[in-house]
């Protein structure tokens, strides 16, 4: 197969840098645009000193790109900001696939996309078209696609634990409560306060608690599944590492036990190339799967009678971002689904 011609919005960004380095090394495709505004005229390298030994094409501004002789392009621009300009990019060529990053995309209720972002979806007519792009749920849906909005971290690891529990109704989805921790990078590469390494190192912070926007996403697909509108209980924590995602859940089982939703979920996933799901007694961890396009996922009993603790854990910058993305990419075009997606997780 002809390598495909691939972009890159908001390449200075850590989910572009992460989708730089696995497509780097993907058989079936070929970097040619990579954008960043703000940093444009630099070479790759100066802005992310690791990519050293690639041969990369510079920074531009993206309305310099000839999005004409692309076939797919990956947008890892914040939230807000996407809309307009992947609207742009799909006038000037009908035909490229697009693997949003962002925000924008996720959402398939207008209201509900004001009510989270504060401001009115600028390009309506692509929300109604977009797939969400939880690959193993929307798998045939991807193939079909040109627009895919790719899940957030938090709900990709929270979805994929609940989603088959709460179809097979085994869980009380009016009684969620999600324990949710992330590495620093999940908060972007912008200078903050509280990501400096005096402020988050040797400690654990909550943020946006009640209001974390990601909640909206959850409590689309977990109602969707369970066939009723649904709200969770989700808090989410910075944890001082660069690179992670760990998501406790602890639910209310219906007439179930902790062994009946593991097997629920080693049924659902039996034949997915990369989640996996833990025996009984081992835990899953975030260095596991550090680096890699892999999650694991473990069911615990709760001491409480009626409840189970569901564990689930992912790198955020591969599974929850740009390997999730290179995974729909890979359906789009017909590739092996794994295709440039099998690393080993960084240990130690």
């Amino acid at each position: 197969m002809t390598k495909k011609k691939i972009g890159i919005l908001g390449a200075s960004g850590y989910t572009g840098a992460d989708a730089v380095r696995l497509l780097a090394r993907h058989p079936n495709a070929e970097i040619t645009a990579l954008t960043a505004n703000t940093h444009a005229g630099k070479a790759m390298s100066e802005v992310f000193p690791h990519f050293f030994m690639l041969d990369l094409p510079k920074l531009v501004e993206w309305e310099k790109v000839d999005w004409t002789r692309l076939d797919a392009a990956f947008c890892g621009l914040p939230h807000g900001t996407t809309q307009e300009i992947i609207a742009a990019v799909l006038k000037a060529n009908p035909r490229i696939k697009i693997l949003d990053m962002s925000a924008d995309f996720r959402l398939r209720n207008k209201d509900s996309y004001a009510q989270w972002y504060g401001h009115e979806h600028r390009a309506l007519e692509l929300q109604d078209e977009a797939v969400y792009g939880l690959t193993e749920l929307y798998r045939e849906k991807v193939t079909a696609a040109r627009l895919v909005a790719c899940p957030g971290c938090y709900p990709t690891a929270v979805l994929l634990a609940l989603v088959p529990l709460a179809k097979a109704k085994l869980i009380d989805v009016d009684d969620i409560i999600i324990d949710a921790k992330s590495g620093v990078t999940g908060a972007g590469r912008g200078l903050k306060q509280n990501t400096l390494f005096s402020e988050a190192g040797e400690g654990l912070s909550p943020y946006s608690i009640g209001s974390h926007r990601h909640s909206a996403e959850i409590e689309q697909e977990i109602g969707a599944a369970a066939g009723s509108a649904v709200t969770v209980n989700f808090t989410p924590h910075l944890i001082p590492m660069a690179r992670g995602e760990f998501c406790t859940s602890y639910v209310k089982l219906n007439g179930a036990t902790p062994d009946d939703l593991r097997a629920e979920l080693e049924k659902a996933y039996a034949n997915e190339p990369f989640i996996y799901v833990t025996k009984k007694g081992v835990l899953p961890q975030t260095q596991n799967v550090r680096g890699s396009n892999y999650v694991q996922i473990g069911v615990v009993a709760d001491r409480i009678k009626n409840r189970a603790i569901v564990l689930s854990t992912l790198d955020n910058l591969v599974k929850g971002s740009a390997g999730q993305a290179i995974q729909n990419m890979n359906l789009m075009f017909g590739l092996p689904e794994t295709t440039g997606l099998e690393q080993i997780a960084l240990f130690p």
